[in-house]
């Protein structure tokens, strides 16, 4: 499946502002990229690096003024997602040691506190795979998906307390059970193709058998279509953009996902 994917940020810069950015799409086996587009207005120096979990990051000083970013870029990505019913649970002692971090509590997945919820979902499971399954499900039927009901991110713990929350609310419920149980799981920012109402989407990722697997409790379908811009352990790693400082209003973002012909 071809994608063309874009993302158009319209700030007001009130006093100089550092940001940092995380737009661009994840270079890997999960995706190819074509074609790119990164424009910026005014044009301002940017500095590029790579963080300790392989995403691209850009970092600008932004002027006073009206300022735009605007990204495009056509990627090639699987339309359908890899399922691997039981696939088996990889004990601790043997998981590769790039792995280990996500594992942990994290700032917004406190998995110390979901251990006996885990294990009650999915007592009946097969460990690994099925455990997921399990509480992917029970995500998606006890967690209401309310897109726009979250203004900044919010933990685990308060999110299953109100029982409704954004895409990223309901991977990190997830991924706070699977680390209980220790299964280690990550949160994925990025495009899903034909996602209503459109924006940009978060899921999360689990280390099972020797790779890991997508899961999605926002979707009764596990659909594929997802282009990847930023893996990390909660939403404190994968923010598209952080500001530092107040003088930066966001006005606007436009985000579309389009099918291209092969």
């Amino acid at each position: 499946m071809k994608l063309r994917v874009s993302c158009s940020l319209r700030f007001q810069i009130i006093e100089p502002t550092v940001l940092i950015l995380m737009l661009r799409p994840y270079r890997g086996i999960q995706q190819w990229i074509n074609r790119e587009v990164y424009i910026i207005k005014p044009v301002t120096p940017m500095i590029e690096s790579v963080d300790s979990f392989g995403n691209s990051l850009q970092r600008i000083r932004v002027p006073v003024g009206n300022f735009l970013i605007y990204t495009s870029t056509d990627v090639i990505v699987a339309d359908k997602v890899e399922v691997a019913p039981g696939n088996y649970f990889v004990e601790i002692q043997y998981l590769p040691n790039e792995i280990l971090p996500y594992l942990l509590p994290s700032r917004y997945c406190e998995s110390d506190r979901f251990g006996d919820l885990a294990r009650e979902i999915t007592f009946d499971s097969l460990p690994g795979y099925d455990q997921v399954s399990k509480i992917n499900d029970w995500v998606r039927e006890t967690i209401k998906y309310v897109p726009g009901s979250s203004e900044f991110p919010m933990s685990a713990t308060e999110v299953h307390q109100r029982g409704y929350g954004v895409c990223r609310d309901l991977a990190q419920v997830a991924i706070a059970l699977c680390r209980s149980i220790s299964i280690p799981a990550r949160l994925v920012v990025g495009y899903l193709y034909n996602l209503q109402p459109m924006d940009l989407h978060a899921w999360f990722e689990v280390y099972v058998g020797d790779k890991w697997y997508t899961f999605d409790p926002t979707q009764a379908e596990l659909k594929g279509g997802r282009v990847i811009i930023a893996f990390g352990r909660d939403a404190a790693d994968v923010s598209i953009f952080h500001q530092f400082g107040s003088g930066c209003l966001l006005n606007s973002m436009d985000v579309r996902v389009d099918l291209l012909d092969n």
